[in-house]
């Protein structure tokens, strides 16, 4: 016999995701996020300077670099990051690697660093064996680390700029000489044409020769029969 009353289910209705499940999405998603982030940054960096693209300081050892080099084609490859420009900040990185592990572009750019420094400080009118942890060092704003990688770009840009110069002065002298050449092959090859029409029309300026020879033997032997 029915009492009115209803009784609640004994079954739970399970939940569709839980929490562990909650947190590991989370995870992967934030994990994404940072990928994406750390794409941006590496396309953002000074692409003339490989420490910034690399995120690691100048005086990093070469495992160190090889070290960074792996953890950030790795974070961000292609094959894990769905940034479009992934490719591309991935190519930065390795041109990045490449360049530092090669000691004569290291060193070069060392010594621009260096000068940069150089100038820097003595802009500040310190003296330039003042160590980065010079408490009159401390007390810039913006810091010494900030100015000095804003000093390093200016300095990489103009020895950019000088480059490409001199690689179109070269094109251009490359091109000079290359029109001289073309020029020379041009003149040797109308002076061949020119002997060898002159060649063969010999005949023809000696047959006429002889004509004109023989016309004039006629021409006085008349006269002297006329005159006799």
């Amino acid at each position: 016999m029915s009492t009115g009353t209803s009784t609640p289910s004994s079954s739970k209705t399970p939940t569709s995701t839980s929490d562990t499940d909650i947190e590991q999405l989370l995870s992967r998603e934030a994990s994404a996020f940072q990928r994406e982030l750390e794409v941006e940054r590496i396309l953002k960096a000074f692409k003339l300077n490989p420490y910034d693209i690399l995120d690691i300081d100048e005086s990093s050892k070469a495992e160190g670099i090889k070290r960074r080099y792996r953890q950030l084609s790795l974070f961000i490859h292609p094959d894990k990051t769905p940034h479009a420009r992934a490719p591309d900040a991935f190519d930065l990185l390795k041109k990045a690697e490449s360049e530092l592990s090669d000691t004569a572009k290291r060193e070069a750019l060392d010594a621009t660093i260096a000068e940069a420094r150089l100038q820097l400080l003595r802009s500040h009118g310190f003296s330039t064996s003042t160590q980065d942890d010079d408490p009159k060092l401390r007390g810039l704003v913006p810091s010494f680390k900030v100015q000095l990688r804003a000093k390093v770009k200016d300095l990489l840009i103009e020895e950019e700029v000088r480059r490409r110069k001199a690689i179109k002065m070269n094109l251009a002298n490359e091109g000079l000489e290359a029109r001289k050449k073309e020029e020379e092959v041009a003149t040797r090859k109308r002076k061949a044409e020119e002997d060898k029409t002159w060649e063969e029309s010999r005949e023809t300026r000696v047959d006429s020769w002889r004509s004109f020879n023989n016309s004039s033997k006629k021409k006085k032997k008349t006269k002297a029969q006329i005159l006799g």
